[in-house]
Formats: C-alpha cells, sequence, structure tokens
C-alpha cells in the first residue's frame, strides 16, 4: 500500500540506506517541514514502510516552470528489486501532474540508480559530479507537462 508519511517516517530507511546507518537526527533534510514538501512510503503487508521518497518544490536552475526535487528515495535492502521504487515513484509523478499540476521533477541521481530514473522517462541533464561522503551523482530530470 502507498501513502503520504510525515518527515520522521522516513528517517529509519534513509539512515539505512542512504547515509550508512548515521543517526536519525542527521538524516533530517532541510525543507522537509515546509508546506509545499510531501513524503510518500511503500507499507508491506504487516504495515511497516519499506519504500520512501520526499519531493520538495524546488526550482531547477535554468528551467522555468514548477519544479520539484526529489529527495531521499530509498527501498529496504530486503524489498529492492520487486519494483516497489517504480510503484512509489510513479505514484508520486502522478500526484504531482494531476494534483499539484507540477511541470517537471528532478533529481541528484546517485550513478547506481540512473538507468532506474532514465526507464521512468528522466533525462541526464548535467555531467556528473561528487557530492562528499555519498559518491558520483548526475542531475535527472523528467517533464510532466
Amino acid at each position: 500500500m502507498i501513502r503520504f508519511i510525515n518527515p520522521e517516517e522516513t528517517l529509519p530507511l534513509r539512515s539505512l540506506v542512504l547515509r550508512h546507518g548515521a543517526p536519525l537526527p542527521q538524516c533530517h533534510f532541510q525543507g522537509d517541514n515546509e508546506e509545499t514538501t510531501f513524503h510518500m512510503g511503500y507499507l508491506d503487508q504487516k504495515g511497516q514502510i519499506v519504500c520512501i521518497l520526499t519531493c520538495q518544490q524546488e526550482p531547477l536552475e535554468g528551467y522555468t516552470g514548477l519544479g520539484y526535487r526529489l529527495r531521499g528515495m530509498a527501498t529496504h535492502p530486503d524489498w529492492q528489486g520487486k519494483g516497489l521504487g517504480t510503484d512509489l515513484l510513479q505514484a508520486a509523478i502522478d500526484h504531482l501532474a494531476t494534483e499539484l499540476e507540477a511541470d517537471y521533477l528532478w533529481c541528484n541521481a546517485r550513478r547506481v540508480a540512473y538507468d532506474f530514473y532514465q526507464h521512468l522517462g528522466f533525462a541526464i541533464v548535467s555531467d556528473e559530479f561528487e557530492i562528499p561522503g555519498i559518491g558520483p551523482h548526475r542531475v535527472m530530470r523528467l517533464r510532466l507537462d
């Protein structure tokens, strides 16, 4: 089941998957509690959150229209490769396009996720760059209009 969740519910998976076990307070993102930010989770049959994402209203430099940034997408290691991330991201894309009337969604994609995002229609719009302590990334963008 996919549902909207609160920022605190994202922290355990952010820590486990994205921040190498960092303490939960260190896994908050600036903007997590903004009115225009939303968080979604995929829950297993026991009600445990096994996949998460965050979308923050934030323009991408050089692009016009209403932009949202995808952040903190993570799937529990036991659930990876089962299509949950695709389903969750598609639900977020549908919400952005129909309910929020956003023009595009963008992210700083990790190298290991380039193919995942391209499969969903995202285009690479930057050269590769390094985020210290996290690794190589590229900016990727999906048109929603």
